[in-house]
């Protein structure tokens, strides 16, 4: 879901109105524009890429899918106008199998289906970009993804222990 916000204040200043898109109308734009070659900058929702991509923080900048591979962060469509970005975990012929970082099941899709590649993440309200080809990325999925089988029991310390005690990372 996209939210715009606009607000008045008493002397009648315009803000931002808070508008909200749901994501089956508004990613399809999002898709047209990236196929048309421009990059685009979407706020991430939802925990599915936790701990270190949060809820209505973080933005993702994307540009078109051109040759995704494994390991690779995308946008793709995993049912009909239903869209998430999680990581490629496998690729068998056209068949692409994604994951959450904070996730434990998958979900699948076509290759075609792959529509948006992530250069990178602005976290945290910064304004420079965490770049998915540099060195701090690729060190971080590496051991993110080696880590699968006791993820579950991070993230469960993570949201119980962690957040509680000192906030998102």
């Amino acid at each position: 879901m996209f939210v715009m916000k606009q607000n008045q204040d008493v002397s009648g200043a315009k803000d931002v109105k808070e508008v909200q898109i749901p994501n089956a109308i508004l990613i399809p734009e999002i898709i047209s524009l990236m196929e048309e070659g421009h990059t685009v900058t979407l706020r991430l929702k939802g925990f599915s890429m936790r701990p270190f991509l949060e809820n209505n923080r973080d933005k993702a900048l994307m540009c078109k899918a051109v040759n995704p591979q494994v390991g690779d962060p995308v946008l793709a469509m995993v049912s009909d106008k239903h869209y998430v970005l999680h990581r490629i975990i496998r690729i068998d012929g056209e068949q692409v199998t994604l994951r959450g970082d904070g996730n434990i099941g998958t979900e699948t899709c076509r290759l075609q289906d792959v529509k948006g590649a992530v250069i990178g993440f602005y976290r945290k309200g910064r304004t420079t970009l965490d770049r998915t080809d540099a060195t701090k990325w690729k060190v971080y999925s590496w051991i993110w993804t080696r880590l699968f089988p006791v993820r579950r029991y991070l993230l469960a310390a993570y949201r119980r222990i962690w957040i509680p005690l000192f906030g998102t990372i």
